[in-house]
């Protein structure tokens, strides 16, 4: 045999703590056909940095589909479906660098998907610029080994072939095809080189994960051995691996033999189904009735000559509707005949390669007055690659490497819906069929009509009120994920355990909100002491700041009267143009310099916000800026007195130090103590202090300018006149 190593590789990501699915990192890789033996690379770093402290990483595997993980235990919506994913755990301790690997002997081919996170995180607001977080790099390599001649084993036909010793295991595939019923695999004619009875080991089936169905038969003696499989995978490749248990120096010959049976439609039934079958192009086509009969290539005699249940199928129509949302239409009418003769088969198209990144939903709904008898039930099961074909003996949707996910209606109970959430991508299948509690017997008539709901959609109910549905891509592969708002959680956002109730988020609101009207106070001081275009600035920062605050609320209590995104610029443009102004009206330029900084400033400030809004220099670099300059002009002012400046000890003790004060304050609570769960009002303590330390920083007006004198303004009745005169000075 010739084997073929081959070697993929994806980019290294940045990991971030798992708070919801978009922290997690997503690497997708397809495994070839004939693939015998898989091994993952899992390389994970960290930075050298003081910061940087020991980590444990988790590593999520899943085949078919993004896997579905579950870090923060919180709840999954009601008639989801669930199974936990294969993970590891990778530890970086006092080494900066940690190499694993995995292997997987006789992967399933098709896609495979990795996710990996950090541990919870810990829900604390970081402003960009003051903490440089520690970076923990994750990258898998994916090795494989593929074997480029694996001989074919043709049902029917006898095929013998030799192990050369334990070490060197025999790999054979088959064909299986579609509507095949069920399989039996045979080994005869056992020997070792010696001419002693053999012990060897027959795993047939690929391992997939989480969970792996590969069936195994051990074979001791010359006596032959057999397995029968039910419902194998329809339209693919069955790989089968013989590995001999005996001494390491003996060969061993064996012999191995396949049949298959198979349930064929019959006639088509309308012109309708006669369309539907030449158009489609995977899974049973529609017909009255089926016979057994032998598949293409096999003798007859390799056909049991027993008669099983065959199948009625509904022909369905895939209608795609966007990014993972598709619809699927029945041909004919939402309402399906269900019998208790044979099961009804529907084909729900997900082999795209696109469309395991969303949720499918099936629901089903039992017309009560269709059932011909009262106390029977509709039994269904949603099952991948090969349908349930024998829900009579087989309740628990199981096939030969699948479990299925079981679904039932009765009169009692006439609606089921099932979730499967990121399902796998194949050809899924819904069969359908009338059970009796006494057995098939009492119900042999027995009929009932059901209404077929099926569609794929990124996410569930869309999240729900209290989640944003997420659209997420890794290269070219698209997946959706919920992000969760207001104490809620879960997949779908509907875990409301640490929910918070309508009366906190209005709270929250009205807090974040009405704690911007603490610029009043400087607006009116401003204003008082004629400081117009400050009090101006203030005005549009309390105003944007108030609406952006409610609009960004993540619950119910929330007001936008423009874009989201206008309003969050508008904010920070705000609330830094203000402490801009603020500190340039305190170094007490003259006029027409200070306007022309107000202005440049201000462009300068639009601009930088544009690049980078959350970076801490855009705030603390205007910041330093007009600090600088104050000093400057304050060491200007002093040198030219020759004293002090401001001169007045009571401005320093009762204006500049509590103003000071206070913006200190609001700068801490600002950078170091908001997170996730006390934003709502360690962020309105940051705008009571700025808003306080605002009133107090700004210099008194200017020693010529009168206060308002809103008495001397009005002309009623008589005008007060008031003769100014000007001193002029002869300059010899």
């Amino acid at each position: 045999s010739l084997y073929v190593s081959e070697y993929f590789s994806q980019s290294a990501q940045k990991l971030s703590f798992y708070s919801w699915y978009g922290n997690a990192k997503l690497f997708h890789f397809h495994v070839p056909e004939d693939t015998v033996l898989l091994r993952w690379l899992l390389q994970a770093s960290r930075g050298k940095g003081p910061e940087c402290t020991s980590m444990e990483i988790t590593v999520h595997f899943r085949h078919g589909a993004p896997p579905v993980i579950n870090p923060l235990g919180t709840r999954f919506p009601a008639n989801a479906t669930v199974r936990p994913s294969y993970n590891i755990s990778i530890t970086l301790s006092s080494a900066v660098q940690n190499t694993t690997f995995v292997n997987v002997t006789a992967p399933a081919a098709g896609d495979w998907f990795i996710a990996a996170h950090l541990p919870q995180a810990a829900g604390r607001i970081e402003v960009k610029g003051f903490s440089t977080p520690c970076p923990y790099m994750f990258q898998a390599d994916m090795f494989v080994l593929r074997l480029t001649d694996m001989p074919v084993l043709e049902p029917g036909v006898p095929m013998p072939l030799t192990v050369v010793s334990p070490a060197k295991p025999l790999h054979v595939k088959i064909f299986v095809p579609k509507h095949a019923a069920g399989m039996r695999f045979q080994l005869n004619s056992c020997v070792t080189s010696e001419q002693r009875a053999c012990t060897v080991r027959v795993l047939l089936g690929s391992i997939t994960l989480p969970q792996s169905f590969q069936r195994s038969l051990t074979c001791t003696g010359s006596t032959n051995c057999s397995l029968a499989l039910d419902s194998p995978p329809w339209e693919k490749w069955l790989q089968i691996m013989v590995e001999s248990l005996g001494t390491a120096n003996a060969s061993v010959s064996v012999e191995m033999l396949a049949s298959f049976t198979v349930c064929r439609p019959g006639s088509s039934s309308s012109f309708l189904n006669f369309i539907s079958l030449n158009q489609s192009q995977a899974g049973a086509r529609p017909g009255a009735g089926g016979s057994l009969a032998p598949a293409a290539g096999e003798a007859p005699h390799n056909v049991s000559g027993q008669r099983s249940s065959c199948l009625q199928s509904q022909p369905v129509v895939r209608e795609d509707l966007d990014v993972v949302s598709v619809r699927y239409r029945l041909l004919n009418g939402p309402s399906v005949p269900v019998s208790s003769l044979s099961p009804t088969l529907l084909l729900l198209n997900l082999n795209t390669g696109m469309d395991s990144g969303g949720s499918l939903v099936v629901n089903l709904l039992l017309n009560k007055t269709s059932v011909s008898l009262a106390n029977a039930t509709v039994a269904a099961c949603v099952s991948a690659a090969s349908p349930v074909l024998s829900l009579n003996a087989t309740r628990n949707c199981s096939t030969a490497f699948s479990q299925g996910y079981p679904l039932s209606v009765s009169t009692s109970s006439a609606e089921a819906m099932l979730i499967v959430l990121y399902p796998q991508t194949d050809d899924w299948f819904l069969s359908l069929q009338v059970l009796c509690p006494k057995g098939q017997g009492e119900c042999s008539s027995a009929e009932a009509r059901v209404t077929v709901f099926a569609y794929l959609t990124p996410c569930f109910n869309d999240c729900g009120p209290y989640g944003q549905c997420s659209l997420l891509r890794r290269h070219g592969y698209l997946y959706a994920a919920c992000s969760c708002k207001a104490g809620w959680g879960g997949w779908s956002c509907t875990d409301d355990t640490k929910a918070q109730t309508v009366g906190t988020q209005n709270l929250a609101t009205l807090l974040l909100t009405l704690s911007n009207l603490m610029f009043l106070p400087a607006i009116a001081v401003a204003v008082y002491r004629f400081y117009l275009v400050e009090a101006s600035v203030y005005t549009y920062t309390m105003f944007f700041s108030t609406f952006y605050h409610a609009c960004d609320q993540p619950g119910v209590a929330v007001m936008c009267i423009m874009d989201y995104d206008t309003l969050q610029y508008c904010d920070f443009l705000g609330s830094v143009v203000a402490i801009w102004v603020t500190i340039l009206c305190m170094a007490r330029l003259k006029k027409i310099l200070k306007y022309v900084l107000f202005v440049l400033g201000t462009l300068l400030i639009a601009m930088s916000l544009q690049l980078d809004r959350r970076g801490v220099w855009n705030m603390m670099g205007p910041c330093l800026f007009a600090l600088f300059i104050m000093v400057t002009a304050w060491v200007h002012h002093g040198a030219k007195r020759r004293h002090c400046y401001p001169s007045s000890w009571k401005r320093w003790v009762f204006y500049l130090l509590p103003g000071i004060t206070l913006a200190f304050i609001a700068i801490s609570v600002y950078a170091f103590m908001e997170t996730n769960e006390n934003y709502y009002y360690t962020h309105s303590i940051w705008h009571v202090l700025v808003a306080c330390s605002v009133a107090f920083l700004l210099p008194p007006r200017d020693k010529h300018k009168k206060p308002w004198a809103w008495p001397q303004k009005l002309t009623c009745r008589y005008q007060i006149c008031q003769n100014d005169r000007e001193e002029l000075y002869a300059v010899t």
